[in-house]
């Protein structure tokens, strides 16, 4: 509304919180910007590490570059490889970031100029998260407490006390956003940290511990796994939800698939793989589910990267200088203009594929429920 279609002439509301939130990004970013020219001074190689000639997961070395990508989220700086294991099917990334590069590639996306925004996407996910919650119920109805491990500004475990009032949920994460979490009551306990170095401390403490979307942050899969078998009782359970990298989206959709999640993604486990390895730590695999943990945004999701990487760049600390008025309305008018097959993208994936998702081999992601024998 104009001031000359307001009775008392003011400004509206609404336009000066709009313009006071992006006036105080825009003094974010460029408070930040010294700090990522001097990141990025001798480029972005020193952020990974040697290539490897074998497969982490089975050590053949029969491998075949699957995908070659760059950050289509934040869009730093950097080229991206995976590649794919030709005897068991395992994909990773091909050279790994390293620890520096984690640090990097991670800042500014679940906390700082992204917590926000990242914290409005994961908090309108009530419904996900109360069917995650709920694929426990067959096994453990009543478990007294949970560890979510990656639980991030522990959303999850707001929406799951509904389902489960009379469990204790505690959060594990290496972000500060676990702090967030126990602050606003979400978790009981948060803990920060690695969980496979703080999981000594929980040795056999949890009814249940759960890993959505979390294995595949990890540098070293097998070392969670091994955690979390140290840190389930007996007769407990371990629940994990990872993407499925043998979804037939990934193949049609390209780099465009949003899963592949550049360059934070770095192990893609194929479910017939992570259901061995449970059994042979000592877990029985007691339900497998391909249908309940898809997530209807693949077509949407890659309409909406093509276009952002298409337009002239946003503002950020990692560009060498803010965009001027010119790239900013260009942005604007390629974005306005993809609206409508973003609207085609939605309606496609939440009414034509989403109940046929599975059967047609297009579930972007599975679920295990492993019980500790």
């Amino acid at each position: 509304m104009s001031d000359k279609t307001r009775p008392n002439g003011g400004s509206d509301p609404v336009d000066d919180t709009e313009s006071a939130r992006l006036t105080d990004r825009a003094a974010r970013v460029a408070a930040l910007r010294p700090g990522y020219r001097a990141d990025l001074a001798d480029g972005v190689a020193r952020f990974f590490e040697p290539r490897r000639t074998s497969c982490p997961w089975c050590g053949s070395e029969r491998l075949t570059t699957r995908l070659r990508t760059t950050d289509l989220l934040q869009h730093k700086p950097g080229r991206f490889e995976l590649d794919r294991c030709e005897d068991c099917g395992h994909t990773f990334q091909n050279p790994r970031l390293n620890e520096a590069g984690l640090e990097f590639y991670y800042r500014d996306f679940y906390d700082g100029l992204g917590e926000q925004k990242m914290g409005g996407t994961f908090g309108g996910r009530t419904k996900m998260y109360r069917g995650r919650a709920e694929s426990m119920l067959p096994h453990d109805p009543t478990p007294k407490n949970w560890l979510d491990i990656g639980t991030g500004h522990g959303h999850f475990c707001a929406a799951a006390r509904e389902v489960l009032p009379g469990t204790v949920f505690d959060g594990l994460d290496f972000t500060d956003g676990v702090g967030l979490a126990e602050r606003e009551g979400r978790v009981e306990h948060g803990y920060r940290g690695s969980f496979p170095e703080l999981a000594p401390e929980f040795t056999a403490r949890y009814d249940v511990v759960s890993m959505f979307h979390y294995l595949e942050h990890s540098t070293e899969p097998d070392r969670e796994l091994r955690a979390a078998y140290d840190v389930v009782r007996p007769g407990g359970h371990l629940l994990i939800e990872v993407p499925d990298p043998e979804s037939r989206y990934a193949r049609l959709l390209g780099r465009w698939w949003l899963p592949w999640l550049q360059p934070q993604h770095l192990h893609f486990v194929p479910v017939a793989n992570l259901r061995r390895r449970l059994t042979d730590l000592g877990f029985t695999v007691v339900a497998e589910q391909h249908t309940e943990p898809h997530d209807p945004v693949d077509l949407l999701a890659a309409v909406w990267l093509a276009l952002d990487h298409t337009a002239p760049r946003e503002d950020a600390p990692w560009l060498a200088q803010p965009p001027g008025a010119l790239r900013r309305g260009l942005r604007a008018a390629v974005v306005l203009a993809g609206v409508p097959v973003l609207a085609l993208g939605t309606l496609l994936d939440r009414f034509a594929v989403r109940p046929l998702a599975h059967r047609l081999g297009l579930s972007n992601a599975y679920r295990l429920v492993a019980r500790r024998d």
